[in-house]
């Protein structure tokens, strides 16, 4: 489907907005590398497949590198299941294949199934305070959540803690009905150096791909952790 046939005054404005406007606006820039893996995390939370696909190779013309492309969608399956995940995953390795990426990729495994826990309660830790230290002892979710989610993903290589709390922030803003969650991980990016302005800078930067309901929801939990 051509869409400059098809749809003409459509296309001048939503590219004009979304690769011009936003893009462009003063005070809400992000580098090549950083706003294009926000929206990466933000249409796999959106389940934005199509645009996803297209969004991709620019991504990786402005720095995103393979591995951090993988390791964005290994994090998601912890905020978004499975079978929301596992196309993108496809998509993902039909890309990267096609540019001549080898795969598997190097690596990334920093835990054990054995230390899996331990190392992930450190991560939730170094994110959230040291009260999370003990948080993991609720009960199963919640001792799943620190050995599987942060303990098997936010303990690899490929992303840092703050580019992980990124788009896991993207993640959720995302997919829209996880206001808590959004503000605990909104602190959580502050607590890393992700400050209040870099936050709605990113929702800026993705609200042409999620639209205004849930980018302005995002901003209310950035002001509410802010405070």
């Amino acid at each position: 489907m051509n869409y400059y046939e098809t749809d003409p005054e459509f296309m001048e404005r939503m590219e004009y907005f979304t690769l011009e406007e936003v893009v462009n606006e003063p005070g809400q820039e992000l580098s090549g590398d950083v706003r294009h893996l926000a929206i990466l995390a933000t249409l796999l939370g959106c389940q934005g497949m199509k645009v996803y696909k297209e969004k991709l190779p620019e991504a990786l013309e402005q720095g995103v590198t393979p591995v951090m492309v993988k390791e964005m969608v290994y994090q998601a399956v912890d905020y978004l299941g499975i079978g929301r995940v596992m196309p993108f995953l496809a998509v993902t390795d039909e890309v990267l294949t096609a540019r001549g990426v080898r795969l598997p990729l190097a690596g990334q495994a920093a835990t054990t199934l054995e230390n899996r826990l331990e190392k992930g309660v450190q991560a939730q830790a170094e994110i959230f305070g040291e009260h999370m230290k003990e948080a993991w002892k609720a009960g199963h979710i919640n001792r799943w959540l620190a050995a599987n989610c942060f303990g098997d993903y936010y303990t690899r290589g490929g992303l840092d803690l703050k580019q992980r709390e990124m788009i896991t922030f993207c993640f959720l803003a995302a997919q829209g009905g996880c206001e808590p969650q959004l503000t605990a991980h909104a602190k959580g990016n502050m607590n890393l150096g992700n400050d209040k302005d870099f936050l709605i800078r990113v929702v800026s930067q993705c609200l042409p791909y999620i639209g205004y309901p849930r980018s302005l929801n995002a901003i209310g939990c950035i002001n509410k952790a802010a405070e």
